[in-house]
């Protein structure tokens, strides 16, 4: 493992294989929301507002599974299996979207692409945490995680380069070339899983390499943490696929054309991009806790501010602003967790906060799609996004120090 403040060859590798992985998820992530608009529009469908936020959720409901499988197996087997087996999974099930005859099934291979796309986070945040320099975990780790950003961004660009004159179904069919670098993982991930942890000690109070890993989440000192965790994650994700799912269309029936709205989009990945790699230098200083609750209170403001009408210059600087309080802060919030945990606990401690917090992933378009339909306020749909935000910061704040490390015990000497 890196002991060093500086880089190393395969630290570098690992965080640059992150990034490429979480493209793939960032764009699976925005492609919904990004063809929203045109599969509102396409007539054999009759899907309603109702149906987009329900294909959302449905995406997000097989993310649990894969979260928390993906996790454990990870500590257990290493990263590298994991990860190759669900980029497959992933381009098998992208490609049976684009090629979807019925809005019926169409959910059931969003069903199906999520078990996969649930794995890619907590393990490509484990893996980047393992290799990277102590001092530089959050910036590593925020560098990988704009992948999701930069995939996003592919996205909202492609949909605005060809929709709605090209069907809709034709971006997902983008979605199965990450089958071609599955050599390439298998190739560049380290096998094995750091022993130590230079920040942890040989040993944590608490914990082992062995036995039920998940049951030593919950170990004295741990289990009041963990369960924050959970819950900062599952609001963080109502913000990240509420506003991925939502945000071009609430810039629509806001009044802008399908054209504006993608540039709103592109700006809120834009803003996660610069955003992610600003805040996690803070973060490096010492400031993880108070950087994440204060990006938490920025996504409130920044919605609150996109709910009136401004000049546009201060409306595309807000969905900047925007994106790194939703997507930026999740960043945040998951390197909080591979941070606070050993390695040996790391991938599961991830999995499960992902798992359990990627029900806020199944919430958030259904919620903001109830909000817009039972709402008849035009702004309401900004407003839905500010009480996460808030909890999200509240929760944070209150999560306590790190057990401190200790070494193992040294075996007694034999009496003379």
């Amino acid at each position: 493992m890196a002991d060093t403040p500086f880089p190393t060859r395969r630290s570098r590798a690992v965080v640059t294989l992150g990034v490429i992985i979480l493209f793939v998820d960032g764009y699976d992530l925005f492609v919904l929301g990004t063809v929203g608009p045109s599969l509102l529009a396409y007539a054999p469908w009759g899907a309603t507002p109702a149906t987009l936020g329900l294909l959302g959720s449905i995406t997000a409901l097989g993310m649990p599974v894969g979260a928390i499988a993906a996790g454990w197996a990870g500590d257990v087997w290493g990263r590298r299996l994991p990860l190759t087996v669900s980029l497959a999974w992933i381009s098998v099930w992208m490609l049976f979207s684009a090629l979807a005859p019925t809005v019926e099934v169409f959910a059931a291979t969003r069903l199906a692409t999520g078990v996969g796309l649930g794995a890619l986070v907590p393990l490509v945040v484990a893996l980047v945490t393992d290799w990277a320099p102590p001092r530089r975990r959050s910036l590593f780790v925020g560098f990988a995680l704009t992948g999701v950003a930069f995939g996003g961004l592919a996205t909202a660009l492609l949909g605005r380069a060809v929709l709605p004159a090209l069907h809709f179904q034709w971006l997902f069919l983008a979605g199965a070339v990450p089958l071609l670098i599955t050599p390439l993982v298998w190739r560049l991930v380290p096998r094995e899983v750091p022993e130590t942890d230079p920040e942890a000690g040989t040993a944590v109070a608490g914990t082992s390499s062995d036995g039920n890993k998940a049951a030593q989440l919950f170990a004295p000192g741990y289990r009041l943490a963990t369960a924050l965790f959970w819950a900062a994650t599952f609001v963080g994700l109502v913000l990240v696929y509420g506003a991925s799912a939502w945000l071009p269309t609430l810039m629509v029936n806001a009044g802008y054309d399908l054209s504006s709205s993608l540039e709103f989009a592109i700006t809120f990945n834009l803003g996660a991009i610069i955003g992610t790699v600003a805040v996690t230098l803070i973060a490096d200083r010492g400031f993880l806790k108070p950087t994440t609750v204060v990006c938490f209170l920025l996504a409130a403001v920044a919605m609150l501010v996109l709910s009136t009408p401004q000049p546009r210059w201060l409306l595309l600087v807000m969905s900047g602003l925007a994106g790194l309080g939703a997507l930026g802060t999740q960043n945040l919030v998951n390197s909080y967790v591979a941070r606070f945990y050993p390695p040996r606990l790391r991938g599961t401690a991830l999995g499960f906060s992902l798992g359990i917090g990627r029900f806020g992933a199944i919430v958030g378009p259904s919620y903001l799609a109830a909000v817009t339909v039972l709402v008849s306020f035009p702004d309401a749909g900004f407003y839905a996004f500010i009480v996460p935000a808030v909890v999200g910061a509240v929760t944070i704040a209150v999560v306590p120090a790190r057990p401190a490390a200790r070494t193992a015990p040294r075996p007694l000497e034999a009496p003379a």
